[in-house]
């Protein structure tokens, strides 16, 4: 008899109490059918009227929490931070637009015309880019403005120090893991900082400057920290980008400490660091970052891995586009903002999941893939490639054939597979393994195969 796969839903979801357990079954059903074809629509995803109706009950259940949905997830990925010395927990929000669809409790995004709900996860991952999981989340909608223009409603910049102090607490958890709160521009915010400096910094921050503050001594922040000789340079590959060919970037690296104005007599310690492009291709605008940090860097190579960290922010964007454009949440016809919340709980998951495979697979390309794959899905890969599998296939191995399943030409200039052939092949990779799998229940797979 063969061996019963474990699917990576079951391990990732071993935790799950939703109170009922014929809640949770259902729970892992859905993630095994969004992770199956995540383009596809509930009713696409599911198999049959019956199981459709069933997610739409679970999805309309007042007693299911989406934090709960989660909360198994956020172990799991909790565990993976603590064997590792250093976490980036990155953080930003992103619009979903669910313009013309009539889902109760949806507010208004950057337009006030639009209507739809924010996202702003903490993911965290380690230095070398390895999507480690989705730690915390928040989801609202926003508000109409009144007659006089104020919006009411929470402050939303409170996110950014929520944010923080969740990290603040997983530090206090996870003693022998240094984790790094990393953000862009909108989390330039004094309030967190200093918040961070009562706590004792159990968390280093590090984000992307904004204000170009004024000093004690009257000089500009960003001048102040320029001002000199660099201390050194910094050179790295830029992919192509927003019609922008793909080109080595050289920048010249400034540092220094300060203390920022925190009002009331209070100030913040904090290190700035410039990093200025030289020698940009004609027509292209150099590249320049200005980040503020906790953390102290005297030396060269200190200050590179800061940048280095800095430019890590950019998997949580490539969450944000499997998350739209793989899983195509914003498709999704549901009748309310929690049950919005419910399914994204779902999709987060997923996303994750897309995003760490295609990392993992450049990352680390030999670990066993059947860490990663069941049994099933690694012969479907084989067999739509008309390959015979290896003994012990390797990871690499293994996305590079679900990659050109979706469309990945696999040439020497083509490099490694990229999230979207990954999420394609998997589409078609979990065809081929209901199929298997429905020839083995009815004993038929030998005659077939």
């Amino acid at each position: 008899m063969a061996p019963v796969a474990i699917s990576w839903t079951e391990r990732e979801f071993e935790q799950l109490d939703l109170g009922d357990a014929r809640l949770n079954k259902r729970a892992r059903i859905l993630m095994e059918r969004f992770a199956a074809d995540p383009t596809a629509s509930v009713p696409k995803a599911c198999q049959g009227w019956g199981e459709t109706m069933a997610a739409y009950r679970f999805f309309d259940n007042n007693s299911v929490d989406w934090q709960a949905i989660m909360a198994p997830h956020w172990q799991q990925t909790a565990q993976r931070m603590a064997a590792l010395p250093v976490v980036l927990c990155l953080q930003d929000t992103t619009e979903l637009d669910f313009n013309g669809q009539r889902a109760f409790g949806l507010g208004p995004l950057s337009y006030e015309a639009q209507r739809g709900m924010y996202l702003h996860p903490t993911y965290a991952v380690t230095p070398a880019r390895e999507p480690l999981g989705i730690i915390d989340a928040w989801m609202w909608a926003r508000e109409k403005k009144d007659k006089t223009g104020a919006r009411g409603g929470p402050k939303e910049s409170l996110r950014w120090i929520e944010g923080y102090e969740r990290i603040a607490e997983m530090a206090v958890q996870l003693p022998a893991t240094r984790l790094v709160y990393v953000a862009d521009r909108e989390a330039d915010l004094v309030p967190l900082m200093l918040r961070a400096q009562e706590l004792g910094a159990p968390a280093d921050w590090l984000v992307r400057a904004k204000h170009n503050r004024c000093l004690p001594d009257g000089d500009k922040l960003w001048e102040h920290t320029g001002a000199g000789a660099p201390i050194g340079e910094l050179t790295f590959a830029m992919a192509a980008r927003h019609g922008v060919k793909a080109h080595t970037v050289r920048q010249q690296l400034w540092v220094r400490t300060v203390s920022l104005p925190a009002g009331k007599g209070k100030s913040v310690v904090a290190t700035c660091v410039i990093a200025r492009e030289i020698d940009a291709p004609d027509g292209v605008k150099p590249i320049e970052w200005r980040l503020l940090t906790n953390r102290k860097a005297a030396t060269p190579e200190a200050v590179v891995e800061l940048i280095d960290w800095y430019r890590a922010r950019w998997e949580i964007e490539m969450l944000f586009d499997v998350l739209k454009n793989a899983c195509r949440v914003e498709a999704m016809q549901l009748g309310s903002i929690t049950q919005l919340e419910r399914a994204l709980a779902l999709f987060m998951v997923v996303a994750w999941r897309i995003a760490r495979l295609m990392r993992l697979g450049r990352t680390c390309p030999d670990l066993d893939a059947e860490l990663f794959f069941d049994p099933d899905e690694i012969q479907a890969a084989y067999l739509l490639r008309k390959k015979t599998p290896p003994d012990k296939p390797r990871l690499n191995d293994v996305l590079r054939q679900v990659a050109c399943i979706g469309g990945f030409l696999a040439r020497k200039s083509d490099g490694e597979p990229g999230v979207k052939t990954i999420w394609l092949g998997l589409k078609d990779v979990h065809v081929a393994v209901e199929t298997i799998r429905t020839l083995r229940e009815i004993g038929a797979l030998k005659s077939c195969v």
